[in-house]
């Protein structure tokens, strides 16, 4: 009720065909999204099984609070995607084995997928041929809208054909790759001071890829302890960005140890590895290093962003940065 001049003024009708209208409005916009949501966690478990799937990926920071019933008998491993803090709290809720941390920038729905598989497989949680469902969304709206069914290494889209981590894996800490995808992917999404840059890591196998590169500039880790260059120290992150502002790449243990950056790649291209079109010669020599060697490489690029890893002179993955449209980024 509302009072005007002293005046009792009586609220308007329920019957009132401009305010129904309003209400329905507002339930078209929340009523489908909640509805959708609805049906995907109550038909995820079912479509899981009936596909034989090794693996559950959801993206929890779609979920807002809903608990995730599967059926007992759906034998799928269930891992919880997020772009926060992986609490426990997330884990136990989804009844889910482990937590996967993706980069905390705008991503696309399928380079969510792209990195978490990834990140999944780096760990040994998956293997190749693994058939997994990913069950996605908008954290914005609080709406999950987009269920995948894949499998691991069939579909060059997701996770290229052909391609098997478990053999360099083992000498790279996850923990490792994760730190570097994260960094690469934040670096391509936000730029360094307002402008773009591309940078290349090399991680792995170390003995063999150093002889194979010459220094551009002076090392700038060189007389540290490991313990002070180590890229799983979150202090030195502003560190790594404004380095990676130079030319040449970074050459990292499988432990984290920063050896050195500013390296130039002496390894010519191999010819049996071709690349798409458009990729220039960062994306050549990361290509290249990983022919010869058992390193992998995180390359990102600098007119575009997208962040592309390698190994065995074929790309593994890429995640491409999301397209402007002028308006703030509601992909998260």
């Amino acid at each position: 009720m509302r009072r005007v001049r002293g005046a009792r003024v009586p609220e308007k009708s329920k019957n009132d065909p401009v305010e129904n209208e309003r209400h329905e409005d507002s339930q078209s916009i929340h009523g489908p999204s909640a509805a959708i949501t609805h049906g995907l966690l109550r038909h995820v478990g079912g479509i899981g099984e009936s596909c034989g799937a090794t693996a559950l990926f959801v993206y929890v920071d779609a979920l807002e609070g809903r608990e995730l019933e599967l059926a007992a008998s759906l034998k799928a491993k269930v891992f919880c995607v997020t772009k926060g803090p992986a609490g426990k709290d997330k884990v136990s809720r989804l009844g889910a084995e482990h937590c996967l941390r993706v980069p905390d920038v705008p991503l696309t729905r399928i380079g969510r997928v792209k990195i978490a598989v990834f990140l999944a497989l780096s760990r040994g949680l998956i293997e190749q041929g693994d058939r997994i469902v990913f069950l996605s969304g908008l954290a914005a709206t609080q709406t999950l809208d987009t269920i995948i069914v894949t499998e691991v290494g069939r579909e060059y889209e997701i996770f290229a054909s052909g391609t098997d981590l478990t053999e360099t894996l083992p000498h790279i800490l996850p923990e490792v790759i994760e730190r570097i995808v994260d960094i690469a992917s934040e670096l391509g999404s936000e730029g360094r001071e307002g402008r773009a840059v591309g940078a290349m890591f090399i991680v792995g196998d170390t003995d063999s890829v150093i002889p194979l590169t010459r220094q551009l500039v002076l090392n700038p880790f060189k007389g540290y302890p490991p313990d002070e260059r180590n890229i799983l120290d979150y202090s030195l992150e502003e560190t790594v960005k404004e380095l990676a502002t130079l030319d040449g790449a970074f050459i990292v243990r499988g432990d984290g140890t920063m050896e050195t950056c500013g390296s130039y790649v002496r390894t010519a291209s191999q010819e049996e590895y071709e690349l798409p079109r458009g990729l220039g010669a960062r994306h050549h020599a990361a290509a290249a290093i990983t022919a010869v060697t058992g390193a992998i490489s995180v390359t990102m690029s600098e007119s575009t962003g997208s962040v592309t890893i390698f190994r065995g002179g074929r790309i593994v993955t890429e995640i491409q940065k999301p397209r402007s449209t002028g308006q703030k980024s509601r992909l998260s």
